[in-house]
């Protein structure tokens, strides 16, 4: 069962919050980092106190030690977060036990169709539901926002008891009780230092959820069944998460600021090491936090695997976050669902734009206005031109980031007393902010049709318009899955020799809980939670796999076409069919990763073995490493080939025992790859092999990344890795991506 921390504990956590609150209002100490490598002791009160004792040495006495730290990292490693002047952090830095010391940082947030499209439908289950019993007692681990534990997406009913290897506590706080948690939600914690005094009263000092951010993170990812779910009529259908039987462990380190969400580094760590403790199997984290990937690392060699998101940063290149070896980083795909919705011009002509525009039953039907011409609909632009009660059309040439194009367009029509808006810009990936329009429709249509827009306006005395109330429509009349424009694309900065993302995942205009309603969100932190719930079946179908096999299943079987069989392609500037880059093995297909036929597997404690110390003796590296393309990794990223280079794989059977693999490889432009041997033979007493691949440049050149692959086939399975590739000549270089 979950514990519950008393009453007496909760005033102690809250006498400490605000004691930090008090320390950080001097400005003169800010909330450091301190990590020491592995724990030392497995008894934790034992590493806390060997922190205690580190930092009286610095401070003077154990008393201010003890006052000073906000968070003891002692589960799954060693290390504190403690509040300290520039003087002693960089005291603390010097001590020959500490490996690293680094400021807290903050960090942003990065349905009813979306596990239909992957084939996972809950009236007509498939064979993955069925086998895995719907993701039953898979323990996800939400990091995140908080969660709004009245919804009914976290119904426990029909549950069993919390599965005894579960060790987490429910922590009470401000509206959360005991009953809070369930058989459901199994465990709650909240994480608040550093957070200012002054926002207090825009939070939840517990793990209730005031943003709604992790309450639809949650519900994508394990929500339970519920029926009959949309948005006013849009959207339509059943909702619940990717595996409605799992239970989940919810972390809040996201927490309300006047100008957006407070979410640092040091609660992060925090959560990581208690759910190390708790028992949690799979952490989704939709969320950037580049600098916690030893936390990420230590969860994975303590048996977690680490979803996260990519970011949204798409679609420049190299703004990937979260690209650590040991995670799976997601980029954001969109589903076969679209919300047209219907723009009448006076002429009769009618054009189709997208929107989440609903009328309520008592509201009139849609009539003509005047429709008007407001440029980009800047101030500027709408200067001297009354638009009150007329329609509005903007359109914005320049790319920008939508949502706030979006809003600032809204702003200066809505202020001006506009009845509707219509905005043509590149992309209508986002379209929540439609829905937040203020009781007037909102469309977003592309250039091509802003122009048509345009031109009957200008054609016209006194043009006018209607906008219809959304429908939705779903199925192969919609071409997808797409990658969505947002999604943040390859190569990684961090690491160029790991093919970043691994995967991608519905993320866009995904309907799922918060609070008590349903609203639609996109992101990659949409994408992250769908593809936690994949991870929960497959471990449920598959409890022996290894975090490496679980991602190498997703990676390998993920589809690169679309429903017509033909190539999938990415929102760009312009679309383009899409690569590694883009999406790294695909889009995620769930009922293939469960039966992959072929997986590469990696010892965790490998990835020691291949990274440069970039901090001081940092103890999980080794001396000699090697390029991390050596790893045992499901894909293959070279960012410098100059001369004929060798890796080796290693496929383990996991399919028919007697199998017969066959390779097919597509080389990179400019680049010949070949494999060794060309043919992988299975049985019962060899089922694991490995091959050689030789990569080979076939010109001299200062090149850009090219894409290939290797596939290993056979009349039941395909099991596909990825494959980028750069020829250089020189160190320097100006174009990298």
């Amino acid at each position: 069962m979950a514990l519950h921390l008393p009453s007496q504990r909760l005033s102690a956590c809250l006498l400490i919050f605000f004691s930090f609150m008090m320390i950080r209002a001097d400005g003169s100490r800010k909330l450091y980092i301190a990590y020491l490598g592995d724990k030392k002791h497995d008894d934790h009160t034992l590493v806390t106190a060997s922190h205690h004792e580190m930092l009286s040495t610095i401070l003077g006495s154990k008393e201010e030690a003890i006052d000073s730290v906000a968070y003891s990292y002692k589960h799954g490693f060693s290390g504190f977060a403690a509040m300290l002047t520039e003087d002693q952090a960089e005291k603390l830095a010097e001590l020959p036990e500490v490996i690293s010391v680094t400021p807290n940082q903050k960090h942003e947030l990065m349905t009813t169709r979306s596990w239909d499209f992957l084939g996972l439908n809950y009236q007509q289950p498939s064979e993955l539901l069925q086998r895995s019993n719907y993701g039953e007692d898979i323990i996800i681990g939400i990091i995140d926002t908080g969660i709004w534990p009245e919804s009914r997406s976290f119904s426990d009913h029909g549950y069993g008891v919390i599965p005894p290897r579960w060790k987490g506590v429910c922590q009470l706080g401000e509206a959360w009780g005991s009953t809070n948690c369930s058989r459901k939600i199994i465990g709650a914690r909240y994480y608040a230092a550093g957070l200012d005094k002054a926002n207090l009263k825009l939070n939840y000092m517990s793990a209730r959820d005031m943003n709604g951010h992790g309450t639809h993170t949650a519900s994508t990812a394990a929500g339970s069944v519920v029926e009959g779910v949309s948005l006013h009529g849009l959207g339509e259908g059943v909702a619940r998460g990717g595996a409605p039987r799992a239970r989940l462990a919810v972390y809040k380190v996201g927490w309300e600021e006047e100008n957006g969400v407070y979410l640092a580094t040091a609660a992060v760590l925090a959560a990581m090491d208690d759910a190390i403790h708790d028992g949690v199997d799979i952490l989704s984290l939709s969320l950037v936090a580049d600098d916690d990937s030893f936390g990420a690392l230590h969860a994975v060699q303590n048996g977690i695997t680490v979803v996260y998101a990519g970011g949204n940063g798409g679609p420049r290149s190299q703004v990937l976050f979260n690209t650590a070896p040991w995670v799976i980083t997601v980029a954001a795909s969109k589903i076969d669902r679209s919300f047209p919705t219907t723009i009448t011009l006076g002429n009769k002509q009618t054009l189709i734009g997208q929107s989440l525009y609903y009328m309520f039953k008592n509201e009139s039907n849609s009539r003509f206005h005047t429709l008007v011409n407001g440029g980009n609909c800047s101030r500027e632009a709408l200067n001297g031109t009354n638009i009150k009660g007329k329609i509005v059309l903007c359109i914005e040439m320049t790319f920008g980031p939508i949502v706030q194009i979006f809003k600032d367009a809204f702003a200066n029509v809505h202020s001006g007393g506009a009845s509707g808006l219509i905005l043509a810009l590149y992309t209508t990936d986002v379209l929540a902010s439609t829905e937040q329009c203020q009781g007037i429709p909102c469309v977003l249509i592309d250039i091509h049709i802003g122009f048509q827009v345009l031109t009957y306006i200008g054609s016209q005395r006194s043009p006018i318009a209607k906008i219809e109330p959304t429908s939705s429509v779903t199925g192969q009349q919609v071409l997808a899955p797409k990658v969505a424009l947002f999604s943040s694309r390859g190569p990684s900065i961090k690491y160029p020799t790991i093919l970043k993302p691994d995967i991608a995942a519905p993320g866009v205009n995904i309907l799922a809980a918060t609070k008590d309603a349903y609203v639609f969100n996109s992101g990659t932190s949409m994408a992250t939670p769908h593809v936690a719930g994949v991870v929960a079946l497959i471990k449920a179908l598959h409890p022996q796999w290894s975090h490496a096999a679980l991602k190498s299943a997703i990676v390998t079987s993920a589809s690169t076409k679309d429903e017509h069989g033909t190539p999938i392609l990415a929102e760009a500037l312009p679309r383009k069919v899409a690569d590694p880059f883009d999406y790294g093995g695909g889009n995620i297909n769930p009922n293939g990763a469960a039966d992959p036929g072929l997986i590469y597997d990696i010892d965790p404690r490998e990835y020691n073995k291949f990274f440069e110390c970039q901090i001081k003796k940092y103890e999980i590296c080794n001396i000699t490493t090697k390029p991390a393309y050596h790893l045992n990794l499901p894909s293959i990223s070279i960012p410098e080939l100059r001369h004929p280079t060798k890796v080796e794989r290693t496929v383990t059977n996991v399919g028919t025992v007697d199998a017969v693999y066959r390779s097919d490889i597509q080389s990179p432009l400019g680049v010949k790859i070949r494999v060794e041997p060309a043919t992988l033979a299975f049985n019962a007493t060899k089922k694991v092999h490995t091959f050689k691949v030789s990569i080979k440049p076939l010109w001299k050149v200062q090149g850009d990344y090219t894409f290939g692959s290797l596939t290993w086939y056979n009349e039941q399975h395909t099991v596909r890795i990825p494959i980028a590739v750069r020829i250089t000549i020189q160190d320097f270089y100006a174009d990298v991506a």
